[in-house]
């Protein structure tokens, strides 16, 4: 009889050894699938999808203070090319500059009255003057706030018989500002000048 329920006792205990072992694995399981989940999750919502020429294409949502660099860098360039990219013609000027002067402050609207009170703008016009621009390089800093920034590029002054080209440096501050259609990157130059912007001899 004493055998009997010794038997009974260690079934018992291994009945009960492995329900433990099984609530265990178990639950291991259940959190390990919920923490999965949870990450599949939380890198869908990182993904966006872009619909382009009836292709989705998958973009990455990511912080702001991550592109900070990229988007001041190119806030910067395209200020510059509407700013300076200019043809012999009222309403390609006025465009440009328009869209040069949403993504500047005063500064910016300062220097524009000021070159159209030399004239300049109406002598591209006469002399059938095209200018373009293209960016050397952009300096930014941005441990600092507003991000202080200088950027060297090359100008050139089209004529129908000759070719000006002059080496452009500016500087200016960049502050953070709501996006919008006009100002798709969110920032605003201000303080904005022209340091240096003189010919460069050409050879004979």
């Amino acid at each position: 009889m004493f055998t009997q329920f010794k038997n009974i006792d260690t079934a018992f205990k291994h009945i009960k050894t492995f329900s433990v072992l099984l609530i265990l694995a178990c639950a291991g399981i259940s959190g390990f699938s919920v923490w999965k989940s949870l990450e599949m999750v939380k890198t869908v919502q990182g993904k966006i999808y872009i619909l382009a020429n009836g292709k989705a294409i998958e973009a990455f949502s990511a912080e702001r203070k991550d592109n900070i660099p990229v988007e001041a860098k190119d806030h910067i360039r395209m200020f510059h090319h509407y700013f300076f990219s200019l043809d012999p013609d009222d309403k390609v000027i006025q465009a440009n500059i328009g869209n040069a002067l949403n993504l500047a402050d005063g500064s910016a609207k300062k220097a524009y009255d000021n070159l159209k009170e030399k004239g300049f703008y109406s002598n591209l016009i006469a002399a059938n003057i095209s200018q373009e621009i293209a960016m050397d390089s952009i300096v930014l800093d941005i441990d600092q706030y507003p991000f202080y920034f200088r950027c060297y590029a090359t100008q050139k002054l089209v004529r129908s018989t000759s070719t000006v080209v002059r080496k452009l440096l500016t500087q200016g501050y960049l502050r953070n500002v709501s996006r919008s259609d006009n100002n798709p990157h969110g920032f605003l130059i201000q303080r904005w000048e022209t340091l240096d912007n003189r010919d460069v001899p050409t050879k004979p």
